[in-house]
């Protein structure tokens, strides 16, 4: 997995390629938490587009995020997903906990 972190304002744009498992959830719940709690960021976006598989870890990955900093009010809005990363998501039920948009302007839209 590959992360490329963009910055627009106080919105911080994560493109993110390969696949998140077993391996890779922690190098994406590290970058999730530095946004969130050192940095301060109060809007991250992730591009999922070119992510091609996430399994049980990385969706406990995403899952962590809202636990952990949700009191704070901070947002985290996913975008670009792929049909099969799309079903993941909804048979987590993780579609009911983030606002999911199908391109980055509208995620990025005031």
């Amino acid at each position: 997995m590959q992360i490329a972190a963009r910055h627009l304002d106080k919105i911080t744009i994560f493109d993110i390629s390969g696949d998140i498992d077993l391996a890779t959830s922690p190098q994406l719940r590290k970058a999730l938490l530095r946004e969130f709690r050192e940095l301060k960021v109060p809007r991250v976006v992730l591009n999922l587009g070119a992510v091609r598989y996430i399994d049980s870890s990385g969706v406990a990955s995403l899952v962590g995020r809202p636990q952990s900093v949700a009191r704070r009010r901070f947002a985290f809005y996913p975008v670009r997903l792929n049909r099969t990363i799309r079903e993941v998501l909804q048979l987590s039920k993780l579609v009911r906990i983030f606002e999911i948009y199908d391109n980055e302007e509208q995620s990025v839209a005031p």
